[in-house]
């Protein structure tokens, strides 16, 4: 996974173009700066889209623009329909990092480099892998604050216990993308 910062574009002003795509969970909301892919907003219909929209437009000081055939966001759609199907564990896009920092951009980095698909990790065990030991609650706080789930799988951080733990697009997605990757079994219905 590539990890590019730069959002500046379109005559040196920050701006992402934007669609909503369909996938095995629902809507999904992807905005792609000239950096790369920037933000996953699931349950992406409606009011959730026009809120994700307006905060990353606050971000970034420049209003998304809807681009469903954008260049820039053909290779997240194209893996994102191939991680649906079953036929991608890896992704290999461009991110860009803007919208998070600090300790969450450095939890948020170990888990897309260092928990593979079909894996899953524990919030103390990945708090320790990134020289916090104890710090499993703020790992937490990170997987909330992850501006781009799916691609760096947050999904795939449970409870030491066992326990799915929260998620930010709810349980039953997080059960949805674990079933996906062979984690948890799949649902009778």
């Amino acid at each position: 996974m590539n990890t590019h910062a730069q959002t500046t574009d379109r005559a040196g002003e920050r701006y992402a173009e934007w669609t909503v795509v369909g996938s095995g969970i629902g809507p999904l909301l992807l905005a792609a700066t000239a950096g790369g892919l920037i933000h996953v907003v699931f349950h992406a219909d409606g009011l959730v889209r026009d809120k994700a929209l307006g905060r990353l437009a606050a971000a970034l000081g420049a209003d998304p623009v809807e681009a469903p055939g954008s260049a820039r966001l053909a290779e997240p759609i194209r893996q994102l329909a191939a991680y649906f199907a079953g036929e991608l564990h890896d992704f290999t896009l461009d991110l860009d990092w803007t919208l998070v920092s600090g300790f969450h951009r450095q939890v948020l980095r170990e888990l897309a480099q260092g928990v593979p698909y079909g894996a899953v990790v524990g919030y103390g065990d990945l708090a320790e892998r990134v020289g916090q030991p104890g710090a499993a609650q703020a790992v937490g706080t990170a997987m909330g604050a992850n501006p781009l789930p799916i691609v760096v799988p947050c999904h795939r951080v449970v409870e030491s216990d066992g326990g799915l733990g929260g998620f930010g697009g709810g349980l039953e997605t997080k059960r949805r993308l674990l079933a996906l990757e062979g984690v948890l079994p799949q649902p009778l219905f």
